[in-house]
C-alpha cells in the first residue's frame, strides 16, 4: 500500500470501526463508503472474494480513491455452510419495516434462524466458522483498477445459545471461537481483533502489502 487514505467500502458502522483499528498502526486515513454517501452495490457473487471485488471496486471508481474492502459471513456445519455469503441477507426485514433500533437488518432476528434451522436439521454438530475475504483496488487508468488483490481468513469454532454479550455486532453473539468460553461478543474489542476471522485475513494482507 503506497498510500495514506483509503476508503473502506462498508456501511457497517461495527466493521468500519474494526478495519479502522486494524489500519491505525499503519498511518493510513481511512473513510468509510457510508460517509461518503456512496451507493451500496449488489453484491451478485456466489463466494465472498467475488462479493469483495465488487464492493472495492465500485467504491474506488466511485471515490477515485484506493479502496478496501471486506466481504464476510457465517457458515454453520449443521446448515451445510449456510447462512455463508448470505449471512446479513438473513438479518433484512421487508421493506418499509425497521427493528427498534431503526435499521432494516435484524441480526437477533437472524440468529434466531439459525437456532431454529440448526435444531430442524438433525445435525448435532455445532460446529461454525467465520470467513473473511479482504480485498484491496488501487486507481489506474481511466479510473479503473490497476490491480484487485483479494485475502482471505478464517476463525473457527462453534454456535451457542441462548446469544451472549453486547460488545460485538452480527452473530457475534452466539459464536465461541476455539479455546474460549466467551462468545466474540462478550470478549474485549482487542481480544477479537488478535485471532478473529478479520484478523488473520488482515494478518496475510499485511504480510503482502507491508512485507
Amino acid at each position: 500500500m503506497n498510500f495514506k487514505k483509503i476508503v473502506v467500502a462498508s456501511h457497517n458502522e461495527g466493521k468500519v470501526r474494526e478495519i479502522r483499528e486494524l489500519l491505525s498502526p499503519f498511518g493510513i486515513e481511512t473513510v468509510s463508503a457510508g460517509e461518503l454517501g456512496l451507493a451500496e452495490p449488489a453484491e451478485t457473487g456466489v463466494t465472498f472474494a467475488e462479493n469483495a471485488k465488487i464492493k472495492a471496486r465500485a467504491a474506488m471508481e466511485a471515490s477515485g480513491l484506493p479502496a478496501l474492502s471486506d466481504d464476510s459471513g457465517f457458515a454453520v456445519d449443521a446448515l451445510g455452510g449456510k447462512p455463508g455469503v448470505y449471512a446479513a441477507d438473513w438479518a433484512e426485514l421487508p421493506v418499509g419495516e425497521a427493528s427498534y433500533t431503526g435499521v432494516r437488518r435484524d441480526f437477533d432476528m437472524a440468529m434466531w434462524h439459525v437456532h431454529r434451522l440448526m435444531g430442524e436439521s438433525g445435525n448435532a454438530s455445532r460446529a461454525a466458522r467465520f470467513v473473511c475475504a479482504l480485498c484491496v483496488v488501487e486507481p489506474g487508468q481511466n479510473g479503473k483498477d490497476a490491480s484487485a488483490r483479494v485475502y482471505e481468513g478464517t476463525c473457527v469454532g462453534e454456535v451457542v445459545w441462548p446469544p451472549r454479550g453486547e460488545l460485538g455486532f452480527g452473530y457475534d453473539p452466539i459464536f465461541v471461537a476455539d479455546g474460549d468460553v466467551e462468545t466474540f461478543a462478550e470478549i474485549l474489542p482487542e481480544a477479537k481483533h488478535a485471532k478473529s476471522h478479520r484478523a488473520d485475513a488482515f494478518a496475510k494482507m499485511v504480510r503482502a502489502e507491508f512485507g
